[in-house]
Parts: C-alpha cells; sequence; structure tokens
C-alpha cells in the first residue's frame, strides 16, 4: 500500500482487528495478511495497531497483546511530565545539573557525554524523545515519578501500560540477569541456552509493558490536545517529530508531504516504533508497531543471497 492511499485505504481496512491474525474477511483480511507476511518476511514476530486518530477506525495484528515497551517507556513519562507542569507540580524550565557519575548507561545524548551538563527540564525532554536519551529520561523520571506515570496512564485509560523502572533499571536488571559486565558481552551469548529467557527486559510479565492499540490511543490523546492541556499537547507533538531515527516508520512515507512523528524501542532482538502519519490532506493515523526477532543478531532482514 502506497503511503499515498492512506486516506482510501482507511475506507477498506477498518475495524480489522482481534487477536490472532487480527483478519476478517475482505480487505481487512487482505492487508492484514501482508502484515503478517512482512513480519515474516524480517524475521519477527510482530503486533501492530492502526488507527484514524479522527474516525476510530483500526486495524491490527495481536493489538491487545502485551508487548515490551524498550525506549516506547518514554511516551508515557513525556506525557506525565506535562501534566505536572501544567498542574504546577514541576517547572519545565528549571535547571539541573546532571553529573558523569549519576548518568544512566546509552548511546546518546548526554548519556554519551564524559561531563558535567546542566540543562532545563524540558530540554532533557527534547533529548529523551529525538535522541532517546537515557540519562536524560531518568533525570525526568526521578523528577516526576515512578508511582505518577503508572497513575497517569490507568487516568488516561490505559490500564495495561505500566512502566516498571527507567534506563537504568532496565540496564541493570539485564546485565544481572545474563550474568554478564556489558552489552556487547550480552549480545555475545544470547544464542547460549537459556539466556534469553532469563533476561526479564524482554518478558512483557516482567518489564514496562503495554498493549500496540493503548498505545495508539495514547497518540490520539496527545494529538487531539486531551493527554494535556493543549500547549503542551503542542510541545510533545514537536518533539515527536524532531526524532532522528529514519530507519522505522518514516522509511514507509518516502514523501515530502506526508509527516511523520514518533518513538523507538530498541532492545537487544526488540525492535518498536509508536508514531502518527499525517497526510495533506489532513489524514491523521497512530500506528504502533512492536517486534521481536527470532535470532540473536542485531540487524535485521539479514542480506538476500
Amino acid at each position: 500500500m502506497s503511503a499515498r492511499d492512506g486516506r482510501t485505504a482507511r475506507a477498506g481496512t477498518g475495524g480489522a482487528t482481534g487477536g490472532g491474525t487480527g483478519a476478517r474477511a475482505g480487505a481487512g483480511g487482505e492487508v492484514t495478511a501482508r502484515i503478517e507476511a512482512a513480519f515474516r518476511a524480517a524475521g519477527v514476530t510482530g503486533h501492530l495497531h492502526a488507527a484514524d486518530i479522527d474516525t476510530g477506525r483500526e486495524i491490527g495484528v495481536r493489538p491487545d497483546e502485551p508487548v515490551v515497551l524498550a525506549s516506547v517507556f518514554k511516551v508515557p513519562l513525556l506525557v506525565a511530565f506535562h501534566r505536572q507542569a501544567a498542574a504546577g507540580l514541576l517547572d519545565p524550565t528549571e535547571a539541573v545539573t546532571v553529573r558523569p557519575e549519576d548518568r544512566s548507561a546509552g548511546p546518546t545524548g548526554i548519556s554519551a557525554l564524559l561531563d558535567e551538563v546542566r540543562m532545563s527540564l524540558r530540554d532533557l525532554a527534547c533529548l529523551m524523545i529525538t535522541v532517546s536519551d537515557n540519562a536524560a529520561a531518568d533525570v525526568l523520571l526521578d523528577r516526576v515519578g515512578l508511582a505518577a506515570v503508572n497513575e497517569t496512564a490507568a487516568r488516561l485509560g490505559l490500564p495495561r501500560t505500566y512502566v516498571d523502572g527507567g534506563g537504568r533499571d532496565l540496564y541493570d536488571a539485564m546485565l544481572s540477569d545474563g550474568g554478564v559486565d556489558s552489552f556487547a558481552e550480552l549480545w555475545a551469548r544470547l544464542d547460549e541456552p537459556g539466556v534469553l529467557g532469563r533476561l526479564r527486559g524482554l518478558d512483557p510479565a516482567r518489564t514496562s509493558r503495554s498493549t500496540p492499540r493503548e498505545m495508539t490511543r495514547l497518540l490520539g490523546l496527545v494529538w487531539r490536545d486531551e493527554a494535556a492541556p493543549p500547549d503542551g499537547c503542542a510541545a510533545m507533538r514537536r518533539l515527536f517529530g524532531l526524532q532522528v531515527w529514519p530507519h522505522r516508520l518514516s522509511s514507509g512515507f518516502p514523501f515530502d508531504d506526508v509527516l511523520v512523528s514518533g518513538k523507538t524501542g530498541t532492545l537487544l532482538t526488540v525492535r518498536n516504533e509508536v508514531g502518527v502519519v499525517e497526510y495533506p490532506d489532513g489524514g491523521r493515523y497512530a500506528v504502533a508497531v512492536f517486534t521481536r526477532s527470532s535470532l540473536p543478531i542485531a540487524a535485521l532482514p539479514g542480506p538476500t543471497p
């Protein structure tokens, strides 16, 4: 389906959701079968939900099964942050100092820097979303509070969305469960018997989790100015639009007049993205895709012969 077919496809696929493949008779079943085929071709098990933000028409492949959030947990954290700012519980312009020894591990943002950094809470939020900065996310999580994030999810009608901890907690748990000292060592041991099964971070029952449908619901609330006051929702949409990674949702819509905003999540064999695709005719679609590879390799699909 071409990215330019979005408004036409909406009429043919609305309502084709459910467990299993999520397929029903007609065009909806054909589309979900193509989605399943794409997952198989990529060598992953996938979960997907897509919804028209304004009409509610939807399509899904296992949209209500629990999935590992990985860095997608930063989306409900961002929403909780803006709701607290609107309530006067925190000042988003407050400057904080983040010392090297206090930072969570990660390859981007201030996680990768060597010196002391001082910046505002809202600029930390920017790094958390645009480059998935783990250290910035953990500073915000400490300020907002884990309980507040989960209470926000519940208030917004997301009963199956639960944030178990921040980036530091997840990183430490993965190393502890794997019995290793670094992620490089963990990657090297992933194909050893029993290692994958021990990792709590890859089990939605034991880590931060949600469902594809709840993530598209949350994005819809942000895009309709219902997750927080309008200025807060506008600020969130701006950050999602500035995300730098072009290789997941954005790669499917290579058109100058189609805007894709989103947040990725990557953790070993887990690769996710949730986002919103906006067409020039006004169509707005929330999309959540969660995948897990059956192979312990970093790049999928592999080269074809």
